[in-house]
């Protein structure tokens, strides 16, 4: 039987060189001079050390980074890329170079270190970025819980008897605690947003193809993007305006530069009752409810959708998912780690494949199916601009409610009904995003509501939530102790 802690937070915030700046306030002060890269990576360590009961890390490159800092500093010039000294930490499924990539599995136990680094990793440097190193993931993301069958959890630095949510909930977890500004994620059903909601940050996942595709992308649907876990609106903004400046995609609008507001109103149609006949919580009701007030104040014309997810989406997206845990034992010692031992994969990874060899004759059309969806959502954001739902049915659960060692007809029902909002902007290739607008008092933990646009409407998701942000300003650690469970 797990043990357990008591249901205290855990922040690393302290008198230093981060101190409570987002990243877009840490490379200004860096670029002016303010302060030393050297002095912001060598803060972020210290707070990276102080950050062990949230089990986020898997590999650390201290000495790299200072290093890089180091460099940086004697630099003459002026520094290039928006976020020039910002640490961070990168998601442990895209490669670093001198780094081992081991997808959150002890099927990678014996990888070797990575000799190149991922495009989206290397984008991410170009931006200015220095890597702490790799944030922690369930098995190759298959989760939204960031668990292991050996081992601590990742734990929410709000409330560590709670889950950080997943895929990217080392990601979220780090950022949450203060140990970086910003982290690298990425979202396959809600691996960016879900950890965002859990943890009180900004999540986006952006439009199919604003994004370089990485080493974990998957060409059947293109469900899968990269992206970042930010405190701040503007951070999130501006990796996405860096993006676009890096690797501009013409087939999508613009985004460019966003540091205005929203100065018009927007028709935004909420869905009060979730798909597949699932209630909310009373928190998350209650918070959705405060949220569409909001935007009533900000003189948005909200009214009720439902949304176009039924029960014939949910069973292919679940034929997709365990498609992909079928190809993990497939394919995996050959495109990633020739020493991968698939008779380590977790219970739930194991039971994917299983199901994906029974329902393999509906693969092809759960993935035509899926790929139809942007036409649907293409129609349906012809009657609104945005659409409000919150990013999970319920608030966080307890740690061990989602472990990866349970069967597949146990774990999956259970995702489905606490992430049922998630997947279909990835089956879209739509933009969503997750705000922490609301906050449960009881659990001590923050509630995010999720708002997703038209294809390629990055830049108006981006707009509304500057809006939405300075109207109610996120909460952020440390915060009043203490919590009840």
């Amino acid at each position: 039987m797990r043990a357990t802690l008591p249901s205290t937070r855990h922040h690393t915030n302290a008198d230093d060189a981060l101190a409570d700046n987002d990243a877009v306030a840490v490379a200004g002060l860096i670029r002016d001079r303010q302060l030393s890269a050297g002095e912001v990576v060598r803060a972020a360590i210290a707070r990276a050390e102080n950050a062990g009961p949230i089990g986020a890390i898997v590999a650390t490159t201290f000495d790299v980074a200072t290093a890089q800092a180091d460099r940086l500093d004697q630099a003459t010039a002026r520094l290039d890329g928006a976020f020039a000294g910002v640490p961070m930490f990168i998601k442990d499924q895209i490669d670093v170079i001198g780094v081992a990539t081991k997808y959150g599995s002890e099927a990678h136990a014996n990888a070797a270190p990575a000799k190149k680094h991922d495009r989206v990793a290397q984008q991410l440097f170009t931006m200015g970025l220095i890597s702490l190193g790799k944030s922690t993931l369930p098995e190759y993301g298959f989760t939204p819980s960031t668990e292991f069958p050996n081992g601590e959890p990742t734990r929410n630095p709000w409330n560590l008897a709670r889950t950080a949510g997943g895929s990217s909930g080392g990601s979220a977890a780090l950022v949450a605690a203060g140990v970086v500004p910003i982290a690298h994620a990425a979202d396959g059903g809600g691996s960016i947003r879900i950890p965002a909601a859990c943890c009180g940050l900004v999540g986006l996942k952006p439009s199919r193809g604003r994004i370089p595709k990485s080493g974990m992308n998957e060409p059947f649907v293109g469900a899968v993007t990269d992206g970042v876990i930010t405190r701040s609106v503007r951070d999130t903004a501006a990796y996405v305006g860096e993006v676009e400046r890096l690797t501009p995609n013409r087939k999508l609008p613009p985004v460019g530069r966003v540091h205005d507001p929203l100065n018009r109103p927007l028709r935004v149609g909420v869905v009060r009752d979730p798909p597949l006949g699932i209630q909310l919580d009373a928190a998350t009701e209650r918070e959705l409810a405060s949220t569409i007030q909001l935007l009533t104040d900000l003189g948005h014309e909200v009214e009720t959708v439902e949304l176009p997810v039924g029960q014939q989406f949910a069973e292919d997206f679940e034929v997709f998912w365990s498609m992909l845990g079928a190809l993990v034992a497939l394919t995996a010692k050959r495109a990633h780690d020739p020493t991968f031992d698939k008779t380590k994969l977790a219970e739930f990874t194991r039971g994917l494949g299983v199901e994906a060899r029974s329902s393999r004759a509906a693969i092809p059309g759960a993935i035509r199916r899926l790929r139809r969806t942007a036409v649907g959502a293409a129609t349906f954001f012809q009657q609104i601009d945005v659409v409000l739902t919150p990013t999970t049915a319920q608030r966080t659960p307890l740690l061990g409610e989602l472990r990866i060692d349970q069967p597949v007809d146990v774990l999956f029902p259970k995702l489905k009904d606490w992430a049922c909002f998630t997947p279909w902007a990835n089956a879209c290739g739509v933009p969503s995003i997750s705000l922490p607008l609301g906050f449960d008092e009881e659990s001590s933990l923050p509630i995010g509501m999720l708002f997703t646009a038209a294809a390629g409407q990055d830049r108006l998701l981006l707009e509304l939530a500057l809006q939405l942000e300075a109207a109610k300003p996120f909460q952020h650690l440390p915060q009043p102790l203490p919590v009840s469970g």
